[in-house]
């Protein structure tokens, strides 16, 4: 089932009178069984984007297309639309099994009662609270009930699946674990699915694209790929990728280009094209493309990490933080002056002023 959002906004009124707008403008083609995310801090509207969609906020602007009919005038029971909401909302005098199986009883669409059992013991062992089935609410976890929350979307049959931060309260082993069962499952029953996150790494293991959003605007659509490789603006470019990208403020002069951390100094970068003389810009490198102990910059080690399996050295020149990745231990001692530098074809220009991508290596946007 395609879902379309088109010119989707959201105000709300604000108390001192001034309307606040979560969401403008959004437009958002989500194909047929597809998986995507909306990612992005909190207040970014993507909350509002899941609850309009869901029809528990009304749509200031724009509509809502899903599976070739127009649902922003429809109640949420006339969606089709299975939910797992952030705050659980499971109901207090039912078991988890009739929690998981309250949706069934709609929409099971011929199903009978021993297969509607069926699913309900196959979601939850997917998800492993088969041994709470008899129990309710009050006596969960939190974790326990955000699963059981989860469960009651996936057994649903519905057009559209939306999962408003499903494993937030979750371990981190548990949370590994069961996003590859959660997106298996949907894959194999060709749900499409809009997922809210802050969490790249659930962003990147669940979704096959990523909206990244900011003060309710879509900044850019894709692949995580994409996203980290050629970001659409400065925002992307230092909000998604962990570490986030290193963002130097510099001049074009007819050398190269000159950082405003290191006056004097000037960046060779042959094949890339940048504006004309004298434009300011913004320089992007990802940690993972910093070389230490070569290039024409330096700076003072401030931090070298091991973290079991790559190396983060942190490194400030004057006033400017600079953050590097390695795979391999990095002998350097904290205190230690150390060169840095980085490849042409490794650098993302940006220009200053709108933030707007103008160079992704050698290739222009």
């Amino acid at each position: 089932m395609t879902l379309a959002l088109s010119q989707l906004s959201k105000t709300y009124p604000g108390r001192d009178g001034h309307p606040v707008r979560a969401v403008l403008g959004l437009d958002l083609l989500v194909q047929d069984g597809e998986i995507v995310a909306l990612l992005g801090s909190s207040g970014c509207g993507k909350t509002s984007t899941l609850r309009m969609i869901a029809g528990f906020e009304d749509v200031t602007d724009g509509s809502i297309t899903l599976a070739g009919r127009r649902i922003d005038t429809l109640p949420p029971d006339r969606r089709r639309v299975a939910m797992a909401f952030e705050g659980y909302a499971l109901y207090p005098p039912l078991t988890v099994a009739e929690n998981i199986g309250f949706g069934l009883a709609r929409d099971r669409r011929g199903l009978s009662r021993k297969d509607a059992d069926k699913r309900v013991q196959d979601v939850a062992e997917m998800l492993e609270i088969a041994d709470l089935l008899a129990k309710r609410p009050a006596s969960l976890s939190g974790g326990q009930q955000q699963r059981a929350s989860l469960a009651r979307a996936l057994a649903r049959d519905a057009d559209l699946h939306l999962l408003d931060e499903p494993m937030g309260q979750l371990e981190p082993q548990l949370r590994a674990v069961l996003r590859g069962r959660v997106k298996a499952t949907l894959k194999a029953r060709n749900c499409t699915s809009v997922l809210v996150t802050h969490d790249q790494t659930e962003a990147n293991a669940m979704a096959d694209r990523i909206a990244v959003m900011e003060a309710g605007v879509l900044q850019q659509f894709g692949t995580g790929a994409e996203l980290r490789d050629r970001p659409a603006n400065l925002f992307v470019a230092t909000f998604f990728g962990e570490p986030p990208m290193n963002a130097f403020s510099a001049r074009v002069q007819p050398d190269g280009l000159h950082p405003a951390d290191a006056p004097g100094k000037a960046i060779a970068l042959p094949g890339v094209p940048l504006p004309d003389h004298g434009v300011n810009v913004v320089l992007g490198v990802r940690p993972h493309h910093i070389r230490l102990g070569e290039g024409t910059l330096h700076g003072s080690v401030i931090s070298n990490q091991w973290l079991g399996d790559q190396a983060h050295v942190v490194v400030e020149m004057r006033d400017k933080i600079v953050v590097a990745v390695s795979h391999a231990r990095v002998p350097l001692r904290v205190g230690e002056s150390v060169a840095f530098g980085f490849a042409p074809e490794d650098t993302h220009i940006f220009d200053a002023s709108t933030g707007r991508a103008l160079a992704h290596g050698m290739q222009r946007p």
